[in-house]
């Protein structure tokens, strides 16, 4: 019934021996729909140990699927849990992911800028976890704002205010919470088919009519190479296609970070910054290219004009706070100027005179994390005050003594005050990297 809750399909009645499936995609064979099912579904249900998840899991990512059994592999996952098939009762729903990186707080500009507009958006986003900084962790320093997000709870924002943020109920693609947990184990994070079907299942269950991928590269990004990135990108928008979603993908800069702060609290002031028509111009054109994107795709005749006009009249800004009281935040405490920094001071200076040629992001994410600004499991508490205030960006001049950036910590630590001065190479030349790479239009069909 159209709008109505869907949950998983009913497991195959086969009868699949875990041990055959194994054996095949270990010599290299494509597995059809009910061996991927059989293995989706013995993650959802305990049925398959961790031993044969695992053995699946490295198999895979040795061996490769082909793009039907990276189809098969996301249809399983969605469908191990509920599909909310929000689109059917909103008209022009729109979501957006993002492969993660250090200072992205891109998701907090764009979801309340596509709202003013009169532009619907849904996220479920995650926690961070190594040196990428999570949206959801960024959002809770907000006092009494609750993430919890079921089908009824978002169509009520959406209804309300055009915005629903949260995270996913236990309900949505739990195969998946088991073998992302696998993966860690297995060292299998970094296939491509594997973090498809991941982001998908958990994306498409939402049921947004429009989706756009904001896949990072760079020295801060989950896949530093561009190559990697560019096939990533593809396969997300070609397994939307397949599956009958709008979606297109655009390659963005993380080879340093996005924005001029990086810090859960520092973050959320410099999206207020944003969202006042004071925001930095590199955050602001990747939220700009993204809003168009998804208008597009939603059938707006939004333009970039017009979110530009929503930021300077204020009406992004009062979107961000009609979202956060419907949440039950309390935007009386990010009235407050002084948003907490961590107390200790720290100016990272350059070394010589010359050009800031690289920046070593992701080990700057690290070191943030490794202070207490994220985290290395995902039990671990997170400081919302420690931050890193970025001075410089690529390409730009220096001379010895130049502040490259200022770190805040709870107390002096000469070991890692002197790593984080090694993230930051000044030569005799270096340039600026272009921000938006590439776009990944719909292709055809996998």
């Amino acid at each position: 019934m159209s709008g109505a809750l869907r949950t998983s399909a009913p497991p195959s009645p086969m009868v699949v021996n875990p041990y055959g499936v194994l054996e095949r995609k270990r010599s290299g064979e494509a597995l059809d729909e009910v061996e991927i099912r059989a293995a989706v579904q013995g993650a959802a249900d305990g049925s398959w140990s961790d031993a044969q998840l695992g053995a699946f899991l490295m198999a895979t990512a040795i061996r490769g699927l082909q793009p039907a059994e990276t189809n098969r592999l996301t249809v399983a996952m969605l469908e191990s849990g509920e599909q909310w098939d929000l689109s059917s009762e909103i008209a022009g729903l729109t979501d957006k992911h993002s492969t993660g990186g250090v200072g992205d707080k891109v998701s907090l500009v764009l979801s309340p800028l596509l709202a003013a507009c009169h532009i619907p958006v849904v996220m479920l986003t995650g926690r961070g976890l190594g040196h990428t900084g999570g949206t959801a962790d960024k959002l809770e320093i907000i006092p009494g704002l609750d993430l919890r997000l079921d089908r009824r709870r978002c169509l009520q924002l959406l209804e309300q205010v055009q915005v629903a943020v949260g995270v996913a109920t236990s309900e949505i693609a739990p195969a998946d919470r088991r073998l992302y947990a696998l993966r860690d184990q297995t060292a299998t994070v970094d296939s491509l088919p594997l973090i498809t079907a991941s982001i998908l299942s958990k994306k498409l269950a939402t049921g947004a009519a429009a989706l756009v991928f904001d896949v990072k590269t760079g020295s801060g990004a989950i896949l530093a190479e561009i190559e990697d990135a560019r096939e990533l990108a593809r396969m997300l928008v070609d397994t939307c296609g397949a599956l009958g979603r709008k979606a297109t993908a655009l390659i963005t800069d993380m080879s340093q970070p996005l924005g001029n702060w990086v810090g859960h609290a520092a973050e959320v002031r410099e999206t207020l910054d944003c969202l006042a028509d004071a925001g930095p111009p590199e955050l602001m054109g990747v939220v700009y290219a993204l809003a168009e994107e998804l208008a597009a795709m939603a059938g707006s005749s939004a333009g970039r004009a017009d979110f530009e006009e929503a930021i300077a009249s204020g009406r992004a800004r009062e979107a961000f706070d009609r979202w956060i009281v419907a949440q039950g935040g309390d935007t009386g405490w990010l009235a407050d100027p002084e948003l907490a920094l961590a107390p200790h001071e720290v100016v990272l200076e350059a070394p010589r005179d010359g050009v800031l040629a690289a920046v070593e992001t992701r080990k700057l994410g690290l070191l943030l994390a490794e202070a207490g600004g994220g985290r290395s499991r995902a039990s671990r508490e997170i400081d919302p005050g420690i931050s890193l205030e970025y001075r410089s960006r690529l390409g730009l001049s220096v001379q010895a003594g130049d502040e490259l950036a200022r770190l805040y910590i709870r107390r002096s630590d000469e070991r890692l005050e002197d790593e984080f001065r090694t993230c930051f190479r000044v030569e005799e030349a270096g340039q600026a990297p272009r921000l938006i790479r590439e776009r990944i239009p719909p292709g055809h069909p996998l």
